[in-house]
């Protein structure tokens, strides 16, 4: 274990770091006027004014805030005053010691970390990191930091003792073990791990390799490899195990290695570094014919699919015979595509493509494949051509694929939808619906339109804003004008500027014409297997969106909507029916604090599709149970239950 850090820090005649935060905190108020007062002293020799200082306000609300021990609003100032005063460690030591105070020990390390970056001749600040550095896990930046620190404090020389001494003692075992019994795996592994945390890289390299070429089938040790070499700055070794342990198969090492891969697609002579590294590797030299059969080197490809023959498992049928490449191709693409590895799944497809151009259903494939990559001009042209095929299923699927996406080329583009629902809470059916005439203005961003939506409901009670306000009905037709924006990382943004007329005709208090000005932001994802997917299995999904309506008091709105559950039958299994059940998650708030527009809502539903219904449609029954998170003003129970039922249908032309 670690000495006591109070006891070894009183040693070099410092007293602890933590000690000094709480001395700061229990301090009487005269202690903190003087402290505020030296610090007024250190600004002024940095500027004639002290009060000019940028920083100086915000210090004077941090220290004002740890004499009443409110650590939250201290570390709030204590974060200005260091975005002011970029270069000033010792806002950061404040910050780090508050942190500390309410058990943020990683954010600690991580501010006295910025701090030593600063001042890096601070013993004091050094010491705080590399304990915090051992207590949260992180032993190697602790033995490095207390190895730099070891000759000028007795503490560091402890602490640094405590964690070497282990490592050079297992390492030392180890190496017998090792030297008794060369092919020991186990050996090797953890001589190789004790030798990292060491830091002595050239030994940890030397037993990561020689226990992955006794356990070649363990790929999850080239991923140590390529960040053992990454240290040592032998980049292209490093590329090639990394490159190795992505395309080995197993997930969590694919994954850790996909982040310390460059970007990019692998070059050939980096494929070939990592087939010499790891030549049994079926995945990444099966990855790597396919990408010579793409640049047209056949005669090198044919080579890599021979070596393949004496590695892949008898049940396999791969490397095909020349007249089955392009049906191994098709399979290829096809999976690498139902896991979400687009990339391959293009270079794969792409492939068959070229050795039978004619098979629609690998068009259809690339069109998704290029759709999911967000490249859509791509995506069109291998959709109008799998709309051609002759077979029923495929056409159909790919005609209904171009036609959601051409109107995103067009220069007119209208988008339509509704959403009727009936609400027993309210003992109403309402309707909400909106007709979008775009105008697409070449590559620019922005998109002006022509907008009516109707908002109303079946019974047509006039009813006071603050009961129902603009959540549920406003009784209207809205005609405007507007701009928006082309969708960036799945954000629209919008406005509009009309009138809206209600259809109740003039009431006292109510004219028949209204200004109307609306915009906002929106956003929606989906994950998983949505309605309308091929597959059965889970999904989840997100909509959120703030809307400015000027009619209600220039209020602003805020919603977030999560839904979350299985579909359980899937196109394949039930070509005429599909459902899913799901949760809901619903929160709603606004600018104005408006009682209506501030409550959460969650429970169960349903959602179903029969094939026979239009594209888009979908009918959802809910049953919610609902909070009001602001009761002032609300003549109703804070909580209430709520069935609702409604048909969604959206269309694009």
């Amino acid at each position: 274990m670690l000495q006591s850090r109070n006891k070894d820090e009183q040693q070099v005649g410092c007293a602890s770091a933590r000690a000094g935060l709480q001395s700061r905190l229990e301090s009487p108020p005269a202690v903190i006027r003087a402290l505020l007062g030296l610090v007024a002293i250190l600004l002024s020799a940095a500027a004639q004014d002290p009060a000019t200082a940028p920083e100086y306000a915000d210090l004077s609300t941090a220290y004002a805030a740890l004499e009443r021990r409110d650590y939250d609003t201290a570390i709030q100032a204590f974060r200005k005053a260091a975005a002011l005063a970029p270069k000033r460690a010792a806002i950061r030591k404040d910050l780090a010691y508050t942190l500390l105070k309410i058990g943020e020990n990683e954010e600690a390390r991580d501010v006295f970390a910025a701090a030593m970056a600063l001042e890096p001749g601070d013993i004091h600040i050094a010491l705080e990191y590399a304990f915090l550095c051992y207590e949260t896990r992180k032993p190697v930046e602790a033995r490095r930091t207390f190895e730099r620190l070891r000759h000028a404090s007795p503490t560091a020389a402890a602490a640094f003792e405590n964690i070497d001494r282990p490592l050079r003692e297992g390492i030392e075992r180890w190496k017998q073990a090792v030297a008794a019994s060369p092919n020991n795996f186990s050996a090797h592994e953890e001589l190789a791990k004790l030798a990292e945390q060491r830091d002595d890289l050239p030994l940890a390299a030397e037993h990561y390799l020689a226990a992955f070429r006794l356990r070649s089938d363990m790929r999850a040790l080239l991923l140590d490899l390529g960040r053992v070499y990454q240290q040592l700055g032998q980049q292209e070794l490093a590329l090639a195990a990394l490159l190795a342990a992505n395309r080995g198969g197993e997930p969590r090492a694919a994954e850790a290695a996909r982040e310390l891969l460059p970007p990019r697609y692998p070059y050939v002579y980096e494929f070939e570094a990592a087939l010499k590294l790891d030549p049994t590797n079926v995945p990444l030299r099966r990855e790597f014919a396919y990408l010579l059969l793409e640049m047209k080197r056949k005669p090198e490809a044919d080579v890599q699919f021979r070596l393949l023959e004496q590695y892949l498992p008898k049940t396999e049928l791969s490397p095909p015979p020349a007249r089955d490449q392009v049906g191994h191709a098709k399979r290829m693409g096809i999976a690498s595509l139902n896991k979400s590895f687009l990339n391959d799944a293009v270079r794969y497809l792409r492939a068959a493509n070229e050795e039978s151009p004619g098979d629609a259903e690998v068009q259809f494939r690339l069109g998704l494949a290029y759709n999911q990559l967000r490249q859509d001009r791509e995506a069109l042209k291998w959709f109008a051509l799998a709309r051609k095929s002759p077979e029923p299923a495929i056409a159909r699927e790919a005609d209904r694929a171009y036609r959601n996406l051409k109107p995103d080329f067009a220069r007119l583009r209208t988008t339509t939808w509704s959403f009727p629902m009936f609400s027993s809470r309210w003992r109403d059916a309402f309707l909400y619906a909106q007709s979008k005439v775009e105008v697409r203005l070449g590559d620019l961003p922005l998109r002006p339109y022509g907008s009516l939506r109707f908002i109303g409901d079946a019974r047509r009670i006039e009813r006071s804003a603050s009961v129902l306000g603009a959540y549920l009905s406003e009784n209207s037709f809205v005609f405007a004008a507007g701009v928006s924006t082309r969708p960036i990382h799945r954000v629209v943004g919008w406005f509009e500027a009309g009138q809206a007329l209600s259809y109740l005709g003039s009431r006292p208090g109510a004219n028949l014409w209204t200004p109307d000005y609306r915009g906002g932001l929106s956003y929606a994802r989906g994950w998983g297997r949505l309605l309308g997917s091929p597959t059965r299995g889970k999904f989840l999904e997100t909509n959120a969106d703030m809307v400015f309506v000027s009619r209600f008091n220039n209020n602003t709105l805020f919603y977030s909507q999560w839904r979350a559950g299985y579909t359980f039958a899937s196109k394949r299994e039930s070509p005429e029916f599909q459902w899913q059940a799901l949760w809901h998650w619903n929160l709603t708030t606004d600018s104005k604090r408006e009682y209506w527009a501030n409550f959460v809502e969650t429970g169960p539903g349903i959602q179903f599709r029969w094939r026979s219904m239009p594209p888009g449609m979908s009918v959802g029954i809910q049953a919610l149970r609902g909070i009001y998170l602001l009761n002032s003003g609300n003549p109703r129970r804070p909580n209430y239950f709520d069935l609702r039922a409604g048909v969604w249908y959206a269309f694009t032309r």
